[in-house]
């Protein structure tokens, strides 16, 4: 068989082939491609395809709409932030699409969205149409005009109930829009003729260079403050003035209480240093100058609380301890009980004067230190205790038992003649010794006799009164001659010597009534 023999069986071959297929198809019944897809009801319609809450498919015109949403997330988050205020029930019916196979949901109002949902093969196929619209004419310009002019009512609605001033300006400072509030403004400060104009009055002047300021303004002869807070906008900026009025004075009110504070303090003969949570120095006033000798440079540079206690280390008005560490350990343990308001010493300094240092708790986390002088309080002390020790001797030598009994009956002091006499020592016990439990002693070492009963009351009866003398007699036939002489301040001396003479009856000795004391009691 030659070459061209095979090239023209070939040929044949192939067009009999061909024709048979051609036969066929025209044959078979015809199957349209568009069936093949699920966006072919409508295609110019958003068709979302759904599994469970992840989308698999979408139609062109279904992306717009989800790149016109504004709400971020996923894209069954961006379809329910539209889709849910709209339809009805939409999650609950979604959830029941499975069993009904297919649902068909009105909008909500006037609203002629209708949403189609259909269940195949375990996928949501969800559409948005127009019920004013014929089949097939585009939805999504519709949708997102409608979503737009929504969006737009819903922003001019919040901006005007916005309680406070917002308004937009060129870079020439013109007003090219304004909320309610701002308008509300315009109106209070100027009058109706000048409203009719636009562009509207600037009220504020807002510097462009700064993104924050405070402003006042003036209505009604009254000055009202707003924190002005600026941004860029695309044709020149955006502000929004906050009411700033309580802000303002609070802030006065504060300024004025500090002040009244500084001078307070500055008038108090108590050094007074107040340090933060982070320990550093806040406040202090002219008397912790005078008593460390710290320079003002120093405390106005707000040093911590240990650099402070160094510093008056260095100057010796810190107790000086063994070694440093310690010194640190003592530190520390100062600034720890402050913290519960426990530390309160004496500190002994080596020129001599006396501290009283107290440390106290200070809101927020913050320590309290105060510094008083107490040197001149320990002299006057140590002189009284002085002068005490001095009387006590003074009436130590004298033979006469002397008690002395203050105003309110308590016995004040007492000679060592007292203790031998009467065997009873005051300063062995914790209690303090009044005249009724003493007279009520006397009377258990004299025998009954009224007289320890008006001694009593001479003691506490009020001034004027005469002195009284009477004798007892003690259990062992010893006289007693006791004398009650008034003292000033209300306070009783009551001396009581012992006497060799007795009583004519022999008996237990009583006053005359030529003798009794010349009191109110008697």
């Amino acid at each position: 068989m030659t070459f061209g023999m095979a090239l023209a069986l070939f040929l044949i071959s192939f067009l009999a082939a061909l024709g048979v297929v051609v036969a066929v198809a025209r044959l078979a019944p015809r199957r349209s491609l568009d069936g093949a897809s699920l966006f072919h009801d409508r295609p110019e319609s958003p068709v979302f395809l759904f599994d469970d809450e992840t989308l698999l498919d979408a139609s062109d015109t279904a992306r717009a709409f989800l790149a016109a949403v504004r709400a971020r997330g996923t894209a069954w988050h961006k379809f329910l932030s539209w889709a849910g205020p709209r339809f009805p029930d939409l999650e609950a019916e979604l959830l029941r699409l499975p069993e009904k196979g297919r649902l068909h949901i009105a909008a909500r109002g006037s609203d002629p969205t209708v949403l189609v949902a259909e269940w195949r093969g375990g996928l949501r196929r969800i559409e948005i149409v127009d019920s004013n619209l014929g089949g097939g004419a585009p939805l999504v310009d519709t949708i997102s005009n409608r979503a737009a002019q929504e969006e737009l009512a819903n922003l001019r609605e919040v901006a005007d109930a916005a309680p406070f001033p917002i308004w937009s300006e060129d870079e020439s400072h013109r007003i090219l829009w304004a909320n309610a509030a701002y308008l509300a403004l315009t109106t209070a400060q100027t009058d109706e003729t000048e409203l009719a104009s636009w562009p509207l009055p600037r009220l504020f002047a807002v510097q462009s260079d700064c993104a924050r300021q405070r402003i006042s303004l003036t209505l009604k002869n009254a000055q009202h403050w707003f924190d002005c807070h600026q941004i860029p906008a695309r044709d020149g900026h955006l502000t929004y003035a906050i009411p700033a009025d309580p802000v303002v004075h609070a802030e006065n009110a504060l300024r004025a209480f500090v002040q009244t504070l500084t001078k307070t303090f500055a008038q108090l003969p108590i050094g007074l240093a107040i340090f933060d949570a982070q320990r550093k120095m806040q406040l202090f006033n002219p008397a912790l100058t005078d008593l460390t000798g710290l320079p003002v440079g120093f405390l106005s540079a707000r040093p911590s609380l240990f650099s402070f206690l160094d510093a008056m280390r260095e100057r010796q008005m810190i107790p000086e301890p063994r070694d440093y560490k310690s010194w640190r350990a003592r530190m520390a343990a100062l600034e720890q009980s402050s913290v519960d308001g426990s530390y309160d010493e004496t500190w002994m300094l080596a020129s001599g004067a006396t501290y009283q240092v107290s440390g106290r708790p200070h809101p927020e986390g913050g320590l309290a230190l105060l510094i008083r002088d107490i040197s001149d309080d320990i002299q006057r002390a140590r002189r009284a205790r002085a002068e005490t020790e001095l009387s006590q001797a003074v009436i130590d030598v004298l033979d006469e038992a002397v008690a002395v009994f203050s105003s309110s009956g308590d016995l004040l002091i007492a000679n060592a003649a007292y203790v031998r006499l009467w065997e009873h020592d005051p300063q062995a016990s914790i209690e303090t010794a009044t005249i009724a439990t003493l007279a009520a002693k006397w009377r258990a070492a004299t025998g009954p006799a009224s007289v320890w009963t008006l001694a009593e009351a001479f003691a506490l009866a009020p001034s004027p009164r005469e002195p009284w003398t009477f004798e007892a007699r003690l259990r062992d036939g010893r006289h007693v001659t006791c004398r009650l002489v008034p003292l000033p301040g209300g306070a009783t001396m009551i001396g009581f010597r012992l006497s060799h003479s007795r009583a004519e009856d022999d008996g237990l000795a009583a006053p005359e009534t030529a003798d009794l004391p010349k009191t109110a009691f008697g």
